[in-house]
């Protein structure tokens, strides 16, 4: 049993069905995290409400890859351990163990945060099912203490296929039916209240990134900028994640 009281997360090891508890947490800051004000001020609030114990929502970040997603949630512990916060991270694989895993923190003086990674289903997966007792609870109720903080790269999280639409019916009314797979797959979704969205920043705002990364940097801005933006190309990606890419190899051009 984790020691919750000297850890603050715990990644779940469905081999051994073992909380391993994190050692050493990942520093990140919502200082580090730029360009994402709206999201951070967002989670922030929310985070806040849970905590005091007031209604707060479960919630998904999704988006374009390498714009701070996991980052945020990150920050959020970080920011908020201090006040009893605690994190479990779970891969998407073992959802299905969820439930035991909520029944053991269920009663502890904690708030706990359920994190999943690049949550998504492909078509058979069962995982999703133990997802929505939580979210939506069962005759079970929904544990206070406990809230699914959820990144995809994608807002339907369960793999949509054009035959999924096989059958579909009009109405008299022009109203359509659509068959009851489609309808599960939007729900998923729909059972995180508050939604976070994700893009890829503009050239500008991507070398804001960049001065951030090189604030001590005493050289050529321009040159600085090229390279930055070389880099980038060879990525097709101007994310926070190809910027911090770009500073650990900074030295490959020489640049300082």
């Amino acid at each position: 049993m984790v020691d919750w009281g000297q850890n603050y997360a715990a990644i779940y090891r469905a081999k051994n069905e073992y909380l391993k508890p994190v050692k050493y947490l990942d520093e990140v800051f919502f200082s580090d995290l730029l360009g994402i004000d709206h999201q951070k001020n967002e989670i922030m609030k929310n985070t806040q409400r849970f905590i005091d114990g007031l209604p707060s929502n479960n919630v998904l970040l999704w988006g374009a890859r390498g714009t701070g997603k996991s980052s945020l949630i990150k920050a959020v512990l970080n920011e908020y351990k201090s006040q009893k916060l605690r994190l479990i991270e779970i891969d998407r694989e073992d959802l299905d163990d969820l439930i035991e895993i909520i029944d053991k923190i269920r009663d502890l003086p904690y708030k706990f945060i359920i994190f999943c990674d690049d949550l998504s289903f492909e078509e058979g997966e069962r995982g999703y099912k133990g997802l929505k007792r939580i979210l939506e609870g069962s005759i079970e109720a929904t544990p206070k203490n406990v809230k699914i903080y959820a990144t995809s790269n994608r807002r339907h999280l369960i793999t949509e296929y054009h035959s999924d639409n096989v059958g579909t019916k009009v109405g008299t009314n022009g109203e359509i039916h659509y068959r009851d797979s489609v309808e599960e797959k939007i729900s998923l979704s729909d059972r995180f209240g508050l939604w976070l969205s994700f893009y890829h920043g503009t050239q500008q705002e991507y070398l804001k990134l960049v001065d951030f990364y090189f604030k001590d940097y005493k050289g050529d801005k321009k040159e600085l900028y090229k390279h930055a933006l070389m880099f980038a190309q060879s990525r097709a990606s101007k994310s926070a994640r190809t910027v911090k890419q770009f500073f650990n190899s900074f030295s490959t051009f020489d640049l300082l």
